[in-house]
């Protein structure tokens, strides 16, 4: 047995409230970034498209909120440079900051290369078992 939060009464409805806050976190705007994007998530955009793409999550379920839809691909307009991070919007321009993560793998990204983000999942964790 293992301590931690409630997968069912306390993780899931913790996402969930994010899920469905009045910032609609239910289709969040993705930024890219070349380093962490910092405590206001506006560090380090990338040069290559500065377009946030759409991403939309499903309902937690055991603790973990998933993307339920693959954004549609950023295209390098003429920078070369490294992916590290994302942040999360509530809006495609301006909007609110929600949260910052890295990528698992750093991504080399030239002129006229595309990135997609495939999946992506936000956890809490100790689930109690």
């Amino acid at each position: 047995m293992a301590d931690g939060l409630s997968g069912t009464n306390v993780a899931n409805a913790w996402l969930n409230t994010l899920r469905n806050v009045s910032c609609q976190f239910a289709a969040a705007y993705i930024e890219l970034h070349l380093t962490s994007p910092g405590s206001a998530g506006t560090l380090s955009t990338s040069v290559g498209s500065t377009v946030r793409q759409v991403a939309n999550f499903a309902a937690a379920s055991g603790g973990v909120m998933t993307m339920s839809t693959t954004t549609t691909a950023w295209t390098n307009a003429g920078a070369t440079e490294t992916l590290t991070d994302i942040s999360l919007w509530t809006a495609a321009s301006a909007g609110t900051f929600l949260i910052s993560l890295p990528l698992t793998v750093s991504k080399a990204w030239a002129s006229g290369d595309t990135f997609t983000l495939n999946t992506l999942s936000l956890t809490l964790t100790p689930i109690a078992a």
